[in-house]
Parts: structure tokens; C-alpha cells; sequence
């Protein structure tokens, strides 16, 4: 296999904010009136936020961290869920001349204290009560100065702040400069501790820039105030922060959320135009629809096909007339009512952190509701490459991302380079020369280019199965048709050194209720589903049609069904959720064992 590359011009005469805080300076200067944000207020209801009133909240807590000591430079641990305080501390300590550590929420102390001490944290600010709990230990430990939103710590802090001139605020803002570093985001380490990427004001200020002045996003997405998009997704991800920064570069109204529990209700109420979201929220908003119940199960199947015909239909030269008339009655029946569902107003979805699969991406398209796939990494800072309203290519994570390069090496490995890829992980050297090729990033991730730049993501190297026949095995294949089932939580494919390729599988508690009702059987414990026969039908099914990815000997000839779901108490999901192979090998080695009748 040859090397391919393929990448993205940026568009001419671009100008480029020399920081993050930049942009909110500029934006306050041209457009103070705007609505930055809305949130849910004292009355229940979605309130308006404007850029003046963001900027002032901005701005006071800056001079507090300032009048707390906070010097530039300092890192400043952010922990807690997606919400207007969130984003109000993190540009504050940008302000101030800090550098922002995100903690993923669900975090164990343990990991805490290992992104505090790899960071040299200085100050750490927590949303609540639950939060300081866990960081407890590591604050006392560290001597670290500790902020809880919910105690009313951050009022004070803009309250003291009135101490410190808007004038120190002004030049620390001013000293910023594009390479330096704005944030520490630890990847998830899977294998292992996780590692700092440092990435700076331009890494994801270049993206931005060209992400909004492209005709094809900032025509259709990004389109000034006319553009909404709920936020759902955690902040410490670099994924949703990149589009924080889009969003405030692009005057993007953002909707804040911080539970999933209430999605359904604030996608009502707030009304996106687009939204931003994990595979999962798309696979669980169609499982959700399918299990309403047994004759809407029915209609919502036939509806579900013609969605998907409609949409390949309109790579073939546009839908026939019986089609048209099929894709009408189920828009009226089923796919309005889920166009209402989600807000009522979204045309499009960004989505990336896993393949979302053909099936998906064409159901979705059918119904009215483009999914623009993107492809990146906590190293890239942004997307690196992404489908374009209008250029959409179903099954793919789209072209290179303006201003972005990718290849795919001779052994299959994506690579990238651009002025998004990070400037190398915190103190450790020997880490971040291995991630580089020549100046390319090694992404560790698998993929194909297609003659027209598509970039199709396979798998990752480092999981790569290799039977006992010899037979070259990815799990990603796999392992992310599976998860698409109704019934299905998570799954690790095996079969390393083995003479066949098996699964371990876990039932998704939340959906399993109603799958049961559906299918006319009595509640049952997961545990108890998992040697149901009719659930071991409906996971035979789902396992061959997982294997028609792949030729027979890569197929899965059998599986277990674990008694749980994974945990990440047990150390078998990582901060963001990822498996962690080798942890579930080892808490389910008598499963793993049957498997193989060891």
C-alpha cells in the first residue's frame, strides 16, 4: 500500500485572533448587544445572556484569580458539568494569563491527583459539593487553592475582584500570544496514566477561523446569530471545546445543558439549529423511537427503511416517484414527530468521537437531519477533516478540515499535520517524539483515502487482533456495528493468539426495560437477560450482521454475555469512557476463559 495524502487550502486573506480572550475582546468592542448564551433562569425557562453581560462576568472573575494570586502561567484545574459557569471560568482564567487543566467529571481522585501533580496545578475550581469531595485528598495533599461554584466561591472571587483594575486584566489579555500554551487536556489513557497535551491559543483559534469563514459551514451552520446549538456535551472534552471557541469567534447563540436527563425537554424548549454529539446520542434517540412499542416498533421500521432508501436514492440520481410518495406519508407519520423531538429546527449535527456507520448516517439524512461526520484526537485540538453541507459523503469522516493535512502510511496508520496538532505532551519527551513522523502526528488510528480525499476511519493499530491462523483482525469493525443494537451497552472483541475471533458483551441497562416490553416479556435483571433466549436471539442477529463487515475468518463465531455492565469504579472504562482492554480481560477472565472452553 502507497502512501496517501490529501489536505485542505485555507481560505485567502484570513486574519487570526492572537488569543482566545481576543476573540471575546473583539466581540465585545463590535457586537456587545449579541446573545452570547441562554440558560435555564429562576423561571424554568431559557434566559438570554448577552455578550456584556458574559464579558462582565468574564472579566470580574479574571480580577479575582488575579487578586487570589494567579499568576501567568499558572494551571488551573476546571472541574464540573457543561454550564455558563463552566465557560465564564474557563476564558476568566485565559484572561488572567492562566492555563486551564479540564477534569473530566467522572473522574476518580486517583486520577485527580495524577493530572494535578503532572500539571502542577496552582488552584483548583470544582462545580459542587460531590466534586470537592472526590478532589478532597489531592487539595489537601497539594496545598491547592479550591474554588466550589455551588458554595458561591466564584461570586466572591468577581465580588474580590473588584480590588484588582480592569487595566491588569487589559495587559495580561494583551501579553497573549498564539503559541502560548491555553490548556492542558489529558488524553484518556486507556493503557495507562494520561498524558498532558499541550495545546495553545492558535491551535484552536486557526481552526475556528476557517472553519467559519468556509462558505459551506459558515454559510450553513455557523451562521451568525441565526445559528443555535444546545450543548450537552462535557467541556472537558477537547471536542466540545473546540466548538465553545467556534461558536464565540462565529456569534453562534449556545444553549447550556448539564445533564442528559433533561435533553429531551431543553432540545424542546431552546429549539437548535444544529447540534453536537457523540454516535451514541443518535443510535440511542433511534433505539428509543424504534421501542415505543409493538405496532409503532413496526411502522417505525418500515419508516426507518424508506429513510435510508431516500437517502442512498440521492447519491443515484435523486428518488423515483414511489419513493417520494413512501418518503412522504412516513415524514408525516414518523419523521416529523422526531424532528420535533429534537427541537424541531436542526438540519444538521456535527458528530465525531466514533464511527456513527453508513446505516445511521443515512437514516438520519433521510428523515431531514444532515450528520456531518468529523474525524480528530485530544492531540489535534479540532477536527482534522469533516463532511461539508452539500459535499456529504455517508460512511466517511469527510475531506481535510481547511488548513489541515492527512496521510495514510503505508501501514494503514492516519497521520496528520497542520496548525491545529499540539506542541507535544507536558514533560515528557520521550512520548512526544514517538507521536511525531516527520513532523506528522501518528495518530495510532487506522484508515482509508478515497480517490476524492474521504477519509474512512478502520481502527486502531494498537488493537489489532492476530488469530492463531494468522488472520489480521480490527475490533473497531465490529465492535461499533454491535453497539448500535437496542440491547447492546458496550463490547470487546477477542481473539488474540486465538483460533477464533469472539465477543464479550454487555447489555445496556437503560434500554433493556423497554425492549422486554416491546418483545412481550416479563422485567428481568440484566444478568437474568443475558441467558434469556429470546435475548440471545436478538444478539445472534445483531452478531451477524455485525460479521457481514468482515470475511468468515474475521467473524465472530461465539459470545458471552457479561453479568454487568463496565465500570469505571473498576477501572474498565476511562475517564471519557473509553474500554480499557486489558482491565476487562482481566475482571472477566472466567468469561474470557469460557469463551475458548479453557
Amino acid at each position: 500500500m502507497s502512501v496517501r495524502e490529501a489536505s485542505t487550502p485555507v481560505e485567502e486573506n484570513l486574519s487570526y485572533p492572537a488569543s482566545i480572550p481576543a476573540v471575546l475582546v473583539e466581540r465585545l468592542r463590535d457586537y456587545p448587544n449579541d446573545v452570547y448564551c441562554e440558560r435555564r433562569g429562576a423561571s424554568g425557562m431559557f434566559e438570554q445572556i448577552t455578550v456584556r453581560d458574559y464579558a462582565r462576568d468574564v472579566f470580574t472573575m479574571a480580577r479575582g484569580l488575579i487578586g487570589h494570586g494567579l499568576k501567568p502561567g499558572d494551571r488551573v484545574g476546571l472541574m464540573g458539568n457543561t454550564s455558563y459557569d463552566w465557560v465564564v471560568c474557563d476564558l476568566a482564567i485565559m484572561c488572567a494569563g492562566g492555563v486551564v487543566v479540564p477534569i473530566y467529571q467522572t473522574s476518580s481522585t486517583k486520577q485527580v491527583e495524577w493530572i494535578a501533580e503532572n500539571s502542577d496545578l496552582t488552584t483548583l475550581i470544582v462545580e459542587s459539593e460531590e466534586y470537592a469531595n472526590v478532589t478532597a485528598p489531592v487539595v489537601e495533599k497539594l496545598s491547592l487553592d479550591l474554588h466550589v461554584i455551588d458554595r458561591g466561591d466564584v461570586k466572591r472571587l468577581q465580588g474580590a475582584g473588584k480590588e484588582t483594575p480592569q487595566d491588569e486584566v487589559d495587559t495580561r489579555i494583551h501579553a497573549l500570544q498564539p503559541d502560548d500554551i491555553a490548556t492542558i487536556v489529558y488524553t484518556s489513557g486507556t493503557t495507562g496514566n494520561p498524558k498532558g497535551a499541550l495545546l495553545s491559543h492558535a491551535n484552536f483559534m486557526h481552526h475556528a477561523v476557517n472553519g467559519v469563514e468556509n462558505p459551506a459551514l459558515g454559510g450553513t451552520v455557523l451562521a451568525g446569530q441565526d445559528s443555535r446549538i444546545l450543548m450537552f456535551l462535557p467541556l472537558s472534552h477537547v471536542f466540545g471545546r473546540f466548538i465553545e471557541f467556534v461558536c464565540l469567534y462565529s456569534r453562534c447563540v449556545v444553549g447550556y445543558t448539564p445533564s442528559m436527563k433533561t435533553v429531551v425537554d431543553d432540545l424542546g424548549d431552546f429549539k437548535p439549529t444544529w447540534l453536537l454529539a457523540v454516535p451514541r446520542v443518535f443510535e440511542t434517540v433511534f433505539n428509543k423511537a424504534r421501542n415505543a412499542g409493538k405496532l409503532q416498533k413496526m411502522i417505525f421500521d418500515w419508516a426507518s427503511r424508506v429513510a435510508h432508501a431516500y437517502s442512498v436514492a440521492q447519491d443515484r440520481g435523486g428518488p423515483g416517484l414511489g419513493l417520494k410518495v413512501q418518503h412522504a406519508v412516513a415524514d408525516a407519520v414518523v419523521f416529523s414527530k422526531l424532528r420535533k423531538a429534537l427541537g424541531g429546527d436542526v438540519a444538521y449535527a456535527i458528530c465525531g468521537g466514533a464511527p456513527l456507520g453508513q446505516w445511521l448516517g443515512h437514516f438520519y439524512r433521510g428523515l431531514g437531519i444532515h450528520i456531518l461526520e468529523g474525524y480528530g484526537a485530544t492531540e489535534t485540538a479540532a477536527p482534522t477533516s469533516v463532511n461539508l453541507p452539500g459535499h456529504l459523503k455517508v460512511g466517511t469522516v469527510g475531506t481535510a478540515f481547511p488548513g489541515a493535512s492527512l496521510r495514510v502510511v503505508e501501514s494503514g496508520e492516519i497521520q496528520i499535520k497542520g496548525p491545529h496538532v499540539f506542541h507535544g505532551y507536558l514533560d515528557n519527551p520521550e512520548a512526544t517524539e514517538e507521536a511525531f513522523d516527520d513532523g506528522w502526528y501518528k495518530t495510532g488510528d487506522l484508515g482509508k483515502l478515497d480517490d476524492e480525499g474521504y477519509l474512512t476511519v478502520t481502527g486502531r493499530v494498537k488493537e489489532l487482533l492476530v488469530t492463531a491462523g494468522g488472520e489480521n483482525v480490527q475490533p473497531a469493525v465490529l465492535e461499533d456495528s454491535l453497539r448500535r443494537h437496542t440491547l447492546i451497552s458496550e463490547v470487546v472483541v477477542v481473539g488474540d493468539r486465538e483460533r477464533f475471533v469472539g465477543a464479550m458483551i454487555t447489555l445496556d441497562g437503560e434500554m433493556l426495560p423497554g425492549w422486554l416490553k416491546t418483545h412481550g416479556l416479563p422485567a428481568m435483571s440484566v444478568e437474568e437477560a443475558g441467558r434469556h433466549p429470546k435475548v440471545r436471539e436478538a444478539l445472534d442477529v445483531a452478531v451477524k450482521y455485525a460479521n457481514e463487515n468482515v470475511n468468515r475468518a474475521q467473524s465472530i463465531r461465539k459470545y458471552v454475555v457479561l453479568p454487568r455492565d463496565l465500570e469505571q469504579t473498576k477501572d474498565e472504562l476511562s475517564a471519557s469512557l473509553k474500554v480499557r482492554r486489558p482491565v476487562v480481560m482481566k475482571n472477566f477472565a472466567r468469561e474470557y476463559a469460557a469463551l475458548y472452553d479453557k
